[in-house]
């Protein structure tokens, strides 16, 4: 097996680095290492302007809307190289506007779309959020409720979506809804592009147990979007969404070892500085955590491999997120036994990222980094496709097993 890259993306990675040279303050120890909440946030801002203004945001997009062209490898060796100088790929709601929205406009589009929309996404005028969830359709998405009809030229819809990630501070929410209510489960449901600034939608935040209110209600009062803002065939949408969460998981395939591995070395200093590694139990625990860290990595190896031949996700994607999932509550756990009683302690708002705590400059000891990170791991096994779900998708379209019973439509 040849795990080099080519030399061209090897090129792209050497520029890349010089980039983080020339942009990053001298002496800076990753993005953890900014204390202050808010002067951190303020540093993702404007990185990100930063990573535009360089071409390094939607690199493998067409250089009509602003790419550059080049490949799905060299789109990795960019997010390697930003995740070991501990900065982000862009803002929060990259994910959802480049990484998801974006990738799944290029493939499913108009034209009219693309070039309406796509500059923008990638400029940063416009932030999207991801209306999918429901409160009786998360795991189970094709059971949603929301409803959309056409009507003198526009898309009307009425319900309510749940979970939806900084929808307060988005310009736009891309939207499953069921427009045609005679169809069956995943049939006759449409993916709608929808302004949220209008009289037809309230937004609600939801206080989460870390103190944080980045999720949101979304309700639907008879909202509009012009006819034209429907991606794919309408009542096909259920494609289109499907297509937008394997883009979610694509590149964390390269990139979560990087950033798991971080964060466990993290653990094993820490385990060291409180005299915790020499602990039998500890030390089991410990090399456990690195055997599977290797695993994840080696899983990677082989999604990219399939990525590059131009193949899709598939079930991999499910084994994939089924492991790093399970894997970071199990190391959370542990890091939590390590620190004993002081690691339950949360102090004022969790660091940037605390969700991993994979940057440098953050001290091993970090409390309130690794308190934010297992509260985060907890709901690792459920957003995106619940455990579960993953686990039937393994068992029905790798196992070839038989399929759960499902009810009656």
């Amino acid at each position: 097996m040849d795990l080099r890259y080519p030399p061209d993306v090897e090129a792209f990675r050497a520029e890349v680095r010089a980039i983080l040279a020339e942009e990053l303050p001298a002496g800076f120890a990753g993005l953890g290492a900014i204390e202050d909440r808010t002067a951190a946030e303020e540093f993702v801002e404007s990185w990100r302007a930063t990573l535009y203004r360089r071409g390094l945001l939607g690199v493998t997009w067409p250089v009509e809307y602003g790419g550059r062209d080049l490949s799905r490898l060299h789109q990795v060796a960019l997010v390697e190289e930003l995740a070991r100088a501990g900065v982000p790929y862009g803002a929060p709601y990259d994910t959802y506007a480049i990484k998801m929205l974006g990738s799944t406009l290029l493939r499913f589009g108009t034209p009219a779309q693309k070039e309406r929309f796509l500059p923008l996404i990638l400029s940063g005028e416009e932030h999207w959020c991801q209306g999918y969830s429901e409160p009786e359709a998360g795991s189970d998405l094709a059971s949603l409720r929301t409803r959309a009809r056409l009507e003198g030229g526009e898309w009307v819809i009425d319900g309510q979506k749940i979970w939806t990630s900084h929808a307060f501070d988005a310009d736009w929410i891309f939207v499953l809804a069921r427009s045609d209510p005679a169809a069956a489960r995943n049939r006759g449901i449409s993916f709608l592009l929808v302004p949220i600034d209008q009289p037809g939608i309230e937004i609600r935040r939801i206080r989460q147990m870390t103190g944080e209110s980045d999720f949101c209600e979304v309700f639907f009062t008879e909202a509009r979007t012009a006819a034209e803002n429907v991606v794919g065939a309408p009542g096909e949408g259920w494609k289109v969404a499907t297509a937008l969460l394997g883009h979610e998981r694509g590149e964390e395939a390269a990139t979560n070892p990087i950033l798991f591995r971080s964060e466990l070395d993290r653990l094993i200093r820490l385990a060291r500085q409180d005299g915790k590694a020499g602990d039998p139990v500890v030390r089991q625990r410990l090399a456990d955590a690195v055997v599977r860290v290797e695993v994840m990595r080696h899983l990677g190896y082989r999604i990219l491999t399939g990525l590059a031949g131009g193949g899709e996700l598939a079930a991999t994607a499910s084994v994939a997120k089924l492991y790093w999932s399970e894997y970071h509550q199990r190391v959370t756990e542990l890091a939590e036994d390590v620190l004993g009683p002081r690691g339950q302690v949360l102090q004022g708002r969790p660091p940037l990222r605390a969700y991993r705590a994979d940057d440098p400059g953050v001290p091993a000891s970090s409390t309130a980094s690794w308190a934010g990170a297992w509260m985060a791991a907890r709901s690792g096994t459920i957003y995106a496709g619940a455990s579960e779900i993953q686990r039937n998708i393994i068992s029905e379209t790798v196992l070839g097993l038989p399929r759960e019973p499902r009810p009656a439509a």
